[in-house]
Parts: structure tokens; sequence; C-alpha cells
């Protein structure tokens, strides 16, 4: 049995229960959890944004240490250090053999697979296919991904989604050249990877907002340039810092159809809007053909980060490791299993970043 933060149905509140983990197959590997992040994702999946099965073990950002490996696995022994990957690919379906991963057709079923069971023999499942709000899990061996020993255990745990995704949507989405504009609307802790990550690439100016003026020395310490706080005139100043044109890159992070109108409303013309956040589907956003022929811009959205885990995490570990990724500021709380609950609430009036869970003190 694994102490575990589970929720038993939409709109429930979670609690500490014990699991029993699922059996460890030949291609899989035990983890004991050393640090997760509380990701706005898990809260959509529980407050009716999302539509998980249920019971759910909340959690898939974290990292932690290899404590049994199954018969077949190969590359990854007891003891090394790890971190999980919520978006494993198959490798052989048709968006990886188009070097999509991120949008595998496999995903789902890694999803549907029980996590484990409750004291009354209820299956139970993982968020994301990883309930990693536990003090050990089971996974597909190519959910594990190695650590170099040069970056601490909490700092890695945002790299399996916070770090990837905001990254990733820079980088591999948007692809943000040097010395282009930016905007990150939203400054969770994607929002602010998002931030760090158009640092690296050399953006300017980087302009951050969010409706907590509080968030402003987060958002400086991130990379931002300036910060405005979000409102209805936010793009009529984002173009005032931009010699009237608007930003080259608008990034919502927030998942709104409010958020996203304002970050599209901010790019140039000719400029791209890439939609980070989540939401959910009965919240419509609304655009003329008028407009859309006017503006030639570019409107997506970043799954994941556009990103290959297993390539690119190695990578921005390396980055974190030697100091050009700068990361540990993303985590604004450290707390136990039994403060979810709390770091929950935060999230919903929109103070501090990430609040990661820490298991191994």
């Amino acid at each position: 049995m694994v102490k575990a933060v589970v929720v038993g149905e939409q709109h429930a509140m979670p609690e500490v229960r014990d699991v029993e983990l699922r059996g460890l197959g030949p291609r899989d590997v035990r983890v004991k959890i050393a640090a997760a992040g509380v990701c706005h994702s898990d809260l959509s999946m529980f407050n009716g944004t999302l539509a998980p099965q249920f019971p759910l073990v909340l959690g898939h950002e974290a990292a932690g240490t290899v404590a049994e490996v199954g018969g077949a696995v190969e590359g990854l022994e007891p003891g090394d250090r790890v971190v999980l990957n919520w978006a494993p690919s198959c490798q052989s379906c048709w968006f990886c053999r188009h070097d999509e991963p991120w949008l595998c057709s496999a995903t789902e079923g890694v999803i549907s697979t029980p996590f484990g069971r409750l004291a009354d023999q209820a299956d139970v499942y993982g968020c994301l296919g990883v309930g990693a709000f536990a003090e050990e899990i089971v996974q597909p061996a190519n959910a594990v991904i190695p650590l170099p020993d040069g970056v601490p255990l909490d700092v890695a745990a945002l790299l399996g989604c916070a770090v990837l995704t905001g990254v990733g949507a820079v980088r591999n989405t948007a692809g943000v050249r040097l010395g282009d504009s930016v905007l990150v609307l939203g400054l969770g802790g994607v929002g602010l990877a998002t931030l760090a990550a158009a640092r690296l690439v050399g953006a300017a100016p980087i302009i951050a907002a969010d409706v907590v003026p509080e968030k402003e020395e987060l958002a400086r310490e991130a990379g931002a340039t300036h910060f405005l706080v979000s409102e209805s005139k936010l793009a009529r100043q984002v173009r005032g810092l931009t010699e009237g044109r608007g930003v080259d890159h608008a990034f919502e992070c927030v998942g709104t159809s409010a958020t996203i109108r304002l970050a599209w409303q901010s790019a140039r013309r000719g400029g791209k809007c890439t939609v980070v956040g989540v939401g959910g589907r009965d919240d419509e956003v609304r655009f003329n053909p008028l407009e859309l022929h006017h503006f030639a811009r570019t409107l997506t959205s970043s799954v994941y980060g556009s990103t290959n885990p297993q390539r690119d995490i190695p990578m921005l570990a390396e980055q974190v490791e030697f100091g050009r990724l700068q990361v540990a500021s993303l985590i604004t709380h450290r707390i136990g299993l039994d403060d979810v609950a709390d770091a929950f609430d935060r999230m919903r009036s929109g103070h501090g970043a990430r609040s990661l869970i820490e298991l191994d003190k």
C-alpha cells in the first residue's frame, strides 16, 4: 500500500488514501516519487473542465528514483534518478511516424490503465496515466526518462510538464527567434516557464500579463522586461510597448475565451497567437471573417510544447544543470501530500506559481 491523493468523483475534495499499486509487468518500472508539481491540469481533472475516469489519483508532473524494474526493461535500474513523461509515445502510429509524438494515438490507452486499487478493491486511475501525487507509482518504461546527476529532483519534477510545455511552446510550436517581441498572458508555472524560454532565445521585449499585480516580481525574475495587469485594455497597452504594432508572438497560458481573445488582439498583423492553456469545451471563442482576413494572424495551440520528451527532457536538464535555464523560481510553495487542497485554493485565487509536493523529506 502507498499513500496517494485521490479524488472520488467530479467536484469532490482531494483526500489522502491508501492505494494498492498495480502489479509490475515485464516492461514496467516502479518509481519512488521525490517531488511532484501541482499543475492546473490536475485541477481541471475534477472541477468539471475535463472528464477523466474516477476515482482518480491526481498528479502528472514528477521526478523520483527507480525502485524496481520489470524483467524486459533495458537502460534503467534501481537507484536511477528519473523524470516522468505523462505522454509516452508509441513510435509507430501515424503521428509518431510523421514526427508528431505529442499527438500520439496510443496516449488515451495509457490513461485508461488502472493505477491500482483502493481498500474496497475498486479500480483507481492515474491522472493523465500517471498519478504522481503518491509515494510510489508503476509506469511503463517509456514513460520514465533518466536524469543527469547535476539536476536536483525538486527542480527536475517541473521538467515533465511546466518547463517542457513552456519551452516547447516558444521553441517548437511558435518558433520564436532572437529579437522577436513576446507577450505571455497568465503567469502560473507554465506561463513563467514560457517567459524563461523567451529570455533563453533572446526575445525582446518580453511582456508579462496577469490579473494578479503581485506576480510582477515572479515575472521579472523569470525573464519579463515589462509587466502589465491583464484587463480589457491589455492589447492597447501592448501596442504602446511595440511601436503601435502588437507583439510578434502572444502566448495564452490560461485557457479561457476571454484571455484567448486578449492574446489574439495583442499580436501584430501577421503575428502568431499560441494557445497553451487548456480550457473547457463550452467556453467558445468567436472571430469574424473580416478580422481573420485583415490581421493575417496565425492562431494555433501547443500540445505538450510540441515536444519529444525522450529527446527534449535530457536537453532541458542539461540547460538547467549549467545555469542557462532558470526554473527554480517557479516553485513558490513546498508542501506535503496533506496540503494539496490548499494548493488548489491558491491556484483558484491566482496566487503563487508552482506548489511542489515533496515526499523525500
